[in-house]
């Protein structure tokens, strides 16, 4: 097992910034192991990703000599249409949020940090302290969502009350009084 790969793994799929400790557990390596990888890791300046330390947690940015490639994206994302996976995530924040990132990411099937962050940056979903865990955020739409597509509330969403009554097992199950699968 190459150590640095799987950590670089590990910092792109998680996505939010995780301490050394978490990664002894997952990786059942030695403490000074994971701490010597994440120093090399952080030494590579020629890579387009790097290492971000703050408080004792790592987490995998751009590099920063990249920024002006990094905000051309950007500029280019904003005047063109939403695409299909940012209109899937929305319309899965509308129909049943507010939602974690994972809940949304275990409806999608695939990782949504991206799409998340263009569409708070578009002002169409916002971030709200998750009240059960105060380690994640839920997603939730905005009221600029509303407003570009002209309804008043979420209710006024086409065939939102058919949508309300879909249940999506992984959510709703552990909210039933038997805490049955069904």
């Amino acid at each position: 097992m190459n150590l640095k790969s799987v950590i670089e793994t590990i910092l792109f799929i998680h996505g939010e910034p995780i301490t050394a400790d978490k990664l002894v557990k997952v990786l059942k390596r030695d403490k000074n192991d994971i701490l010597n990888a994440l120093q090399e890791l952080e030494r590579e300046k020629e890579k387009g990703m790097v290492i971000l330390k703050k408080d004792g947690a790592y987490q995998l940015g751009s590099n920063p000599q990249n920024t002006s490639y990094i905000e051309e994206l950007i500029k280019s994302e904003f005047s063109e249409e939403l695409s299909k996976s940012a209109l899937e995530t929305i319309a899965i924040i509308a129909y049943k949020g507010p939602l974690s990132r994972s809940q949304i990411e275990y409806v999608r099937g695939i990782n949504s940090a991206f799409t998340l962050r263009n569409l708070l940056m578009r002002g169409l979903v916002e971030r709200i302290e998750n009240p059960k865990d105060a380690r994640s955020y839920l997603y939730r739409i905005s009221f600029d969502f509303l407003k570009h597509l002209g309804v008043t509330k979420v209710e006024d969403l086409p065939a939102y009350q058919e949508f309300l009554k879909e249940k999506i097992e992984v959510f709703e199950y552990k909210n039933e009084p038997s805490g049955d699968k069904r």
